[in-house]
């Protein structure tokens, strides 16, 4: 897949060209992701984010990630017996949201390849995804229900906007495991394909968005997560700015020269 260029314990980290390829690595849990894991991805990521012009991130074995490894992050919280004095929610603070917001805001492409479970802060992690590949075994899973938690990992705020309230409402309430195959009958991923060909399939993706204006990318990806919440007005001066900022990039003058010679465009990503 590519030479690994860092070692991590809970993940793996690969460059294939200019394709980062980061991995959850912890067969034995599914890959659940405890704050050990998440600080690793956290590494991962921002090294990434400047060794790569696309990354790509799945799981190892049978799943992508099954959620929050429970024992470890246990281990860093303080929970009192006093009914109503430990604070859950501080992992949340400290760990999972700055690497959520992170991966949210990262600047070049990001593609998911979801090979198994994606449950809890996996299902996260597989929706921030610009694109979202799955394999036909994988599903996507809001099981906070079952321990008696809330959804978190921006969850409330992705699923309500990529499926509608309705279908969210199902999905966290209910507590059940949606299919890829039904997940892409509701618009919550992009493509299915077989369990073989689902990383093969998003590293061809990733290779061609890492070919791609990839700075003008970063700016498309920026408006789109803005979109879901600006107004009209708002969101037309941010269309404005960015158009400033990608006509002053490399990549446009080199994509009109390849336009009007009718030749292809070679990016440089700058």
């Amino acid at each position: 897949m590519g030479e690994d260029v860092t070692q991590y314990e809970k993940i793996l980290y690969a460059l294939d060209g200019d394709v980062a390829v980061i991995t959850t690595h912890d067969p034995a849990t599914l890959n659940a992701c405890g704050p050990d894991m998440a600080e690793e991805l956290s590494h991962a990521f921002a090294c990434a984010a400047t060794q790569a012009r696309a990354i790509v991130l799945t799981g190892s074995g049978r799943g992508f990630c099954s959620g929050a490894n429970l024992d470890t992050t246990a281990s860093h919280l303080d929970l009192k017996p006093e009914l109503g004095a430990q604070d859950v929610g501080a992992a949340l603070e400290k760990v999972y949201n700055p690497l959520v917001s992170a991966m949210r805001d990262l600047p070049v492409p990001f593609v998911t390849a979801v090979n198994g479970a994606a449950a809890g802060i996996g299902c996260s992690f597989a929706l921030l995804g610009d694109i979202i590949l799955a394999s036909q075994n994988a599903y996507f899973l809001q099981a906070f229900r079952r321990i008696g938690l809330v959804p978190d990992g921006g969850s409330t705020y992705m699923l309500t906007r990529a499926i509608g309230r309705a279908r969210a409402m199902e999905m966290m309430l209910l507590g059940e495991k949606i299919y890829a195959p039904q997940a892409l009958e509701w618009g919550l991923i992009n493509r299915v394909t077989s369990a073989e060909d689902v990383l093969p399939h998003a590293m061809d993706m990733a290779r061609e968005l890492a070919r791609g204006p990839t700075k003008t990318l970063a700016l498309i990806r920026r408006a789109a997560w803005a979109g879901l919440d600006n107004d009209w007005a708002t969101q037309l001066d941010l269309e404005r700015t960015s158009q400033t900022l990608a006509g002053r990039s490399k990549d446009f003058q080199i994509g009109v020269k390849a336009f009007l010679a009718k030749k292809i465009a070679h990016f440089i990503g700058k």
